[in-house]
């Protein structure tokens, strides 16, 4: 499903942007749009936490659905 790739590269994004700031103290998304308070990056950190939440439904969804999307 199309949301579902979506949420997912979110959920990369987010992750990457984590993992950089727990590595090197270096927000990559701040870095991008202009600072943590930035209209666009808090468009961007909600968006990966909606796409979390999404995510969510993957645990439940049953493998028969996902085999059909294949």
């Amino acid at each position: 499903m199309l949301m579902d790739r979506i949420a997912l590269a979110l959920l990369i994004v987010g992750g990457v942007n984590w993992g950089s700031v727990g590595l090197f103290r270096f927000d990559i998304v701040a870095w991008l749009f202009g600072g943590q308070t930035a209209t666009v990056s808090r468009v961007v950190y909600t968006l990966v936490g909606l796409a979390a939440l999404w995510c969510v439904s993957l645990l439940f969804r049953s493998d028969s659905l996902v085999d059909e999307e294949v």
